[in-house]
């Protein structure tokens, strides 16, 4: 099946139909987002004038078949004048698909720019303007001065960092002895929840095409944090969400299958452009890490709710970790370019004394099935965008949290109970110790 057309062909993030009957939706949204809305009235411009020409194309054209039909029945006298029109009107013609074709090009260009419309009551405001919806648990008082993960992980023999760093270079690590089986047993346990709820388990590739980058909305404002391989045309994807999103693309789902639920273990790659100086120690910000991720197609009128069931389920997974966490509401001025709405669960690091992101899930309406042409069939037989949404369901980076909420004075860890039968063991002993 041959991958749908990114760009030239309107299978954009907006509605065109429904920009114009209510414009200032996205107007509110782009201001949401701290974007400019000035950008509502240039794709308003741009689709009348588009249409104009496309009809002018077309009345042009219907008169070119008109006057080439008349030519063969008309007398010598008119079939002269005829002809000189019939030249006229084929340059005419021709200047009018271009004209079509040029505005059609501006707008598609001018719509890929543009981010998912913001769900209506998200918070407003930035990066620190989320809202705090929950906290569970209490973070623990120690006893005794808590080490952080690093320093554990290099006396459980867990986490190596400098020869991480000696064979990549900075912000790369090596998990070692029972670091890997922490990090296997976490992810096996997240698979085997997500089974259980109905998941479908997928190993996709972690190299994909440009048009699939950029239908999930990835080669907008964060282009700058993919990998890019130039030699190849090929990105090294930041989760699963990517090539899980392209599974479907071109294609029309049976309506009565979905929602279609897929879970994704892989290897994950970020740049981390612009973090210089950023949690520089242990792995909590780091090129390359393993994740579970959640991905699920389903009705535009039951993502909602699904965003939801994204969220609980998130959230059992953190409670049979045992660790203190908060549940928070991203600001509009905070979302990805295909986010409408945003949920985050952030985990208590002892060490630095605040809560860090250990999971996010999105509900990406039909941003992402719009520019990769995912459909499937209403009640009348009609095609209609379905809906996606992602949430992460584990990831190297919960290491740190169990680690630091979990240890005891003489450096040993106490392994979650739930996590045990995937670790093999009660209790993470430093190495060395009888």
């Amino acid at each position: 099946m041959a991958p749908p057309r990114i760009t030239g062909n309107l299978l954009n993030v907006i509605d065109l139909r429904a920009l114009r009957d209510d414009p200032d939706r996205l107007r509110a949204s782009q201001r949401a987002r701290g974007e400019d809305d000035a950008v509502v009235d240039r794709l308003l411009d741009l689709d009348s004038r588009r249409r104009a020409a496309l009809t002018r194309f077309e009345t042009l054209r219907a008169e070119q078949k008109s006057v080439g039909k008349s030519v063969s029945k008309a007398s010598p006298e008119e079939r002269e004048e005829l002809l000189t029109r019939a030249k006229s009107l084929a340059v005419e013609v021709k200047e009018a698909e271009a004209e079509a074709d040029r505005l059609g090009e501006e707008l598609d260009a001018t719509l890929k720019d543009v981010p998912n419309l913001v769900e209506e009551g998200a918070p407003e405001g930035g990066v620190d303007d989320f809202t705090v919806l929950e906290e569970i648990g209490t973070p623990r008082a120690f006893d005794f001065t808590p080490r952080d993960h690093l320093e554990l992980g290099e006396m459980l023999g867990a986490i190596d960092t400098e020869r991480g760093a000696k064979v990549s270079g900075a912000r790369f690590y090596f998990l070692t002895g029972v670091g890997a089986m922490l990090e296997l047993g976490l992810l096996n346990m997240a698979m085997q929840q997500a089974v259980a709820s109905g998941f479908t388990p997928m190993v996709p590739p972690v190299l994909v095409k440009p048009e699939t980058m950029e239908g999930t909305g990835f080669l907008g404002a964060h282009a700058d944090e993919v990998y890019h391989l130039p030699a190849d045309d090929l990105y090294l994807v930041g989760t699963s969400e990517v090539p899980l999103a392209g599974y479907h693309a071109g294609e029309i789902l049976p309506a009565d299958a979905l929602p279609n639920r897929y879970i994704g273990w892989s290897s994950c790659f970020r740049r981390e452009a612009g973090s210089y100086g950023k949690d520089t120690r242990g792995i909590i910000r780091v090129h390359q890490f393993n994740k579970v991720e959640m991905f699920v197609y389903t009705h535009p009128d039951q993502a909602h709710e699904e965003h939801r069931r994204l969220l609980g389920w998130e959230r059992d997974m953190l409670d049979k970790l045992e660790l203190p966490y908060r549940v928070v509401d991203i600001a509009g001025g905070d979302l990805g370019s295909s986010a409408a709405r945003k949920f985050d669960c952030e985990a208590w690091i002892p060490t630095q004394g605040r809560y860090r992101e250990l999971t996010s899930t999105s509900n990406c309406t039909d941003f992402q099935s719009r520019r990769l042409n995912i459909r499937y069939r209403d009640a009348d037989g009609k095609p209609r965008f379905a809906a996606t949404l992602n949430g992460t369901l584990a990831t190297t980076r919960w290491i740190v949290a169990i680690l630091e909420n979990h240890q005891q004075a003489d450096g040993s860890v106490v392994v979650p109970e739930a996590l045990r039968p995937f670790v093999g063991r009660e209790v993470l002993e430093p190495v060395g110790k009888k």
